[in-house]
């Protein structure tokens, strides 16, 4: 019977300390993903600014520029990864 009783405060403490624990938890997890959302939210508006005001070209959105400009970065590193190639080549012979 003691022991009985002695069980069933110590689920009660752990039950406690558990439910504490998962309150600091996702108090400290929610302020994490506020923060997170409004500094990344706060990054695209700067991004798509700084986009609108210096890299679109007359008539573009800022997402076809975006576009663009990664479709012109990815020419460039395959450009860039074919000159290695060919410089390699040259070095060979």
């Amino acid at each position: 019977m003691a022991k009985s009783k002695l069980v069933k405060a110590n689920q009660k403490i752990a039950d406690k300390v558990v439910g504490g624990y998962k309150k600091i938890e996702n108090g400290a997890v929610g302020g994490y993903k506020k923060m997170e959302e409004s500094v990344v939210g706060k990054y695209k508006e700067i991004e798509d600014s700084f986009v609108d005001q210096f890299l679109t070209k007359d008539g573009e959105t800022v997402e076809e520029a975006k576009m663009r400009l990664e479709e012109e970065q990815e020419q460039r590193r395959e450009q860039r990864e074919k000159n290695i190639k060919e410089a390699g080549h040259h070095y060979e012979k």
